[in-house]
């Protein structure tokens, strides 16, 4: 992206400057808070689909998560670099710092999934709760860190 696109895309350093169709009426930060949900569902049917997959084949919950996590991670990257952040860094500075936000991320999704299920909750609502609780967290990383 050419330096004044990216000057214009304000300094929330979101891409964009619409809002549903109209010129941007919201906050630059709940724009992009929008759109990495979005593009996190993507992640997230990624992630779910292989650890399905994973889970009937055998694999226990936790590595098939982890396997799982990190299918969704490629997909979140990809959308994150391209259509939602505006990176003041080039890809090998982003990637790195989002591979060290990832290494952090897949070991939060570990850890709090495991405890979840020692309270006896079932695998499904173990994860989609660890994934509601990782989106937030996530977001301001990216926002704040990865793709600044």
């Amino acid at each position: 992206m050419p330096a004044d696109a990216r000057s214009s895309a304000g300094a929330a350093g979101i891409r964009g400057g619409r809002w549903f169709g109209r010129p941007q009426q919201a906050p630059g930060w709940l724009l992009g808070f929008v759109l990495h949900v979005l593009t996190g569902f993507l992640a997230v049917a990624a992630h779910y689909a292989l650890m399905w997959l994973l889970l009937r084949a055998g694999l226990s919950a936790v590595p098939a998560s982890s396997i799982g996590f990190l299918a969704g991670a490629a997909s979140r990257f990809t959308l994150s670099y391209v259509k939602i952040f505006a990176p003041s860094k080039g890809v090998p500075v982003t990637l790195f710092r989002f591979v060290a936000a990832l290494g952090l991320q897949l070991l939060g999704n570990m850890v709090l999934l495991a405890e979840l299920l020692r309270f006896d909750l079932s695998v499904w609502n173990s994860q989609i709760a660890v994934t509601v609780l990782m989106t937030f967290l996530n977001y301001l990383v990216y926002r704040l860190w990865v793709f600044r």
